[in-house]
């Protein structure tokens, strides 16, 4: 919601609905709680179910949370739900009404059993902007267990700290992390990640990995060159430098994903 603008309520009201709270095929063996179909352009791995139509291609998802924060990059990037962004965070009816008119379901009731379920758990108290400790405390008390707090708000409440190398801005991967997550947590575009870490779409980073939240440079700012040691790859000296990958490369009269030699110099500016 802090990142979009879109109400919690309608988010967690949609994945109860769509997944039948996370008891539907699709959500238990695909991860897709949000019922998204894959669309021109999808990149990640696909599963077919029946639906309106036999053997339909559904998105498939790694984890429940890469379902939840491309839900979020779906209606945002989709222009037949911008209007819908100029409401408030807080409309939750607004939005319900919004997503039938925009299609997203064809159910003709599909807005009465979001603010049903929205109403009936009480889910608008999650547009209120509160702090993670009021948050805790909420759910501390629904659950009548004091000082027991629900992990998956401490996840998505997780933070990583920034550091920089070689001026550019990164922070090390921890267990669990994907590029969706992190870029969430920074408000960029997954892409983006991809992209500044010379990495195809669906890699997933390993812990304690160097992952870039800003383009890398042409060049080593300290340091003019390095000797390859055993196991080190083009990618791995770029990632360890702040280096474009392809830029490494081409000083080196090298093409990406051709290995160096051990012991070889390689020129970092």
């Amino acid at each position: 919601m802090n990142r979009s603008g879109i109400p919690a309520s309608i988010t967690m009201a949609q994945g109860i609905l769509e997944s039948g709270s996370g008891n539907s095929e699709l959500a238990k063996r695909s991860n897709n709680h949000f019922g998204i179909k894959c669309k021109k352009g999808w990149k990640g791995k696909k599963v077919y179910y029946d639906d309106d139509h036999k053997d339909e291609c559904f998105r498939k998802y790694t984890s429940v949370e890469e379902s939840y924060i491309d839900h979020t990059n779906f209606l945002m990037d989709n222009p037949r739900y911008a209007f819908l962004f100029q409401l408030k965070h807080t409309d939750y009816k607004g939005w319900a009404k919004g997503l039938k008119k925009a299609g997203y379901a064809t159910a003709h009731d599909y807005d009465k059993r979001l603010i049903k379920i929205i109403e009936d758990h009480k889910l608008h108290r999650l547009d209120l902007k509160m702090t993670f400790n009021e948050i805790s405390s909420f759910e501390q008390r629904s659950m009548g267990r004091s000082g027991i707090s629900n992990s998956l708000t401490i996840n998505a409440y997780r933070s990583h700290e920034v550091m920089k190398m070689n001026r550019v801005k990164a922070v090390i991967a921890r267990q669990g992390d994907t590029f969706e997550m992190l870029a969430q947590e920074f408000g960029l575009n997954d892409w983006e990640l991809y992209k500044f870490n010379d990495h195809r779409p669906g890699y997933r980073p390993v812990p304690n990995e160097i992952v870039y939240i800003q383009a890398k440079k042409s060049k080593s700012k300290d340091k003019t060159t390095h000797r390859v040691q055993e196991g080190e790859s083009m990618h791995y000296i770029s990632q360890m430098y702040g280096i474009k990958l392809k830029t490494l490369c081409r000083k080196n009269g090298m093409n990406p994903g051709q290995m160096p030699q051990i012991g070889q110099i390689v020129k970092l500016r």
